[in-house]
């Protein structure tokens, strides 16, 4: 697996890796990430200039919203062995 390019945000941070005919988009924010996966075929052609197009400010903003949700989720988890 190859990084082909990063994307600079302030909130995560952005990776896209090309490994047997799918680009892998991966999000980490601190011990968190999210990773999405394309089919090189599902795309128009385009490479790595239409997922730039496809993961734009809107996505970018669920990714950070979901961030928080996992972190949520993981804090209540951990508390509930906790006692």
């Amino acid at each position: 697996m190859r990084v082909i390019a990063e994307l600079p945000h302030p909130e995560c941070k952005i990776s896209i890796f090309f490994m047997n005919q799918k680009y892998i988009v991966k999000f980490e924010q601190g011990t968190l990430e999210q990773s999405y996966k394309l089919a090189e075929l599902d795309l128009s052609g385009g490479g790595v200039n239409e997922i730039f197009q496809i993961i734009d400010e809107a996505f970018i903003q669920t990714v950070i919203s979901r961030f928080k949700d996992m972190r949520k989720d993981f804090r209540e988890a951990y508390q509930r062995q906790q006692y």
